[in-house]
C-alpha cells in the first residue's frame, strides 16, 4: 500500500512540475523574445520577427541607447524616486501600523478606518487635485513631485498592522518590563516579526514606483527630468524605426526589477503564505 501511495504521489508531483514548467515557459517566452531581439538588428527583427536566436549578434542597439539618449539621467531619476519612496513607505508603513496596532487611544479604529477608506478612492478622481496641488508647491516638472507625496502608503500601513496584531504580547510586555524605549520595541521586536510583511512590501511598492508611467507623464514634462517608464515611451517615439534600440531600452528597464524580485523573493513567498494561513 505504501509502495502504492509513494508512487500515486511521484505521478502527481510529476504532473504538477510539468504544469509548472509549461507556466514558465508561457510566461517567460515574450521576457526572452526582447532580450533576443535587443541583439539583432532593426532589419533582422523584420524579416525574421518568428526567430528566437538572432543569426548575426549586434549591439548596436544597447550603443545607440546608452550615447544618444541621456539614458544613464533617466536611470538615476527612476532609481532615486524609487528607492527613496520605498524606503521611506517601509519605514512609515511599519511604524504607523506599530502605533494602530499596540497602543489604544480614542481616535485609533477611526483613522485606520480613515485609511483604508483612502484605498478605495479611485486614482482618477485624484488626478486633478493632485495636480493642482503640485503646481501651487511650485513641484511640477520637478523630481521631488513624484516623491514627497508617496511617503505614506495605505495598503503598507494595513499590512503591517495585520503582521504586528499576530505577535505575542508577552514579547511586548517582556521588553516593556525590562524599561525598553518604544523605538527599541519597534526596532528589536516590531521589524524582525513582520520581515516577511516587509519583503513583500518591498517587491509591490518598488515595482508599482518604477513601472510607474501615469504619475510622471501628468506631473514632468522636460526629458531630463523623466523616469524609465515615461523616458522609453518617449525613446521609442523618436526612434520609432529603430526596434533593436527600443528591444534593448526595455531590457535594461528590466534589470533593476528583476534584482529586487530576486532577493526579496524568499520574504515575498513567506509574506503571501503567511498572509493565506490568516
Amino acid at each position: 500500500m505504501k509502495f502504492i501511495k509513494d508512487k500515486k504521489n511521484l505521478k502527481i508531483r510529476m504532473i504538477a512540475f510539468a504544469c509548472l514548467l509549461l507556466a514558465a515557459v508561457v510566461f517567460l517566452a515574450p521576457y526572452f523574445w526582447m532580450l533576443s531581439n535587443s541583439f539583432k538588428s532593426t532589419k533582422e527583427i523584420l524579416m525574421e520577427p518568428t526567430n528566437m536566436l538572432p543569426k548575426q549578434f549586434t549591439v548596436s542597439g544597447y550603443v545607440k541607447v546608452l550615447t544618444k539618449s541621456p539614458f544613464f539621467s533617466w536611470m538615476r531619476n527612476s532609481l532615486l524616486v524609487t528607492i527613496v519612496d520605498t524606503l521611506v513607505i517601509l519605514f512609515t508603513s511599519s511604524i504607523i501600523g506599530f502605533v494602530l496596532s499596540k497602543y489604544k487611544f480614542k481616535l485609533n479604529k477611526f483613522i485606520f478606518t480613515l485609511i483604508l477608506l483612502t484605498m478605495m478612492m479611485p486614482t482618477a478622481a485624484m488626478m486633478i487635485p493632485n495636480f493642482l496641488l503640485i503646481s501651487r508647491l511650485g513641484w511640477y516638472d520637478k523630481i521631488i513631485s513624484l516623491i514627497f507625496p508617496t511617503f505614506i502608503n495605505a495598503f503598507g500601513i494595513f499590512l503591517c498592522k495585520q503582521f504586528i496584531d499576530d505577535l505575542p504580547k508577552e514579547l511586548f510586555e517582556s521588553a516593556m518590563l525590562d524599561n525598553a524605549s518604544d523605538f527599541k520595541i519597534y526596532y528589536r521586536i516590531v521589524l524582525p516579526g513582520i520581515r516577511p510583511a516587509l519583503g513583500s512590501l518591498t517587491i509591490f511598492t518598488f515595482l508599482g514606483i518604477w513601472n510607474d508611467y501615469q504619475t510622471p507623464l501628468i506631473y514632468l514634462n522636460s526629458a531630463k527630468n523623466m523616469t524609465l517608464p515615461l523616458a522609453m515611451s518617449y525613446f521609442s517615439t523618436q526612434h520609432l524605426s529603430d526596434l533593436s534600440a527600443t528591444m534593448a531600452a526595455a531590457s535594461l528597464i528590466m534589470i533593476p526589477a528583476s534584482v529586487v524580485f530576486i532577493v526579496f523573493q524568499k520574504q515575498f513567498i513567506k509574506g503571501i503564505s503567511m498572509t493565506g494561513m490568516k
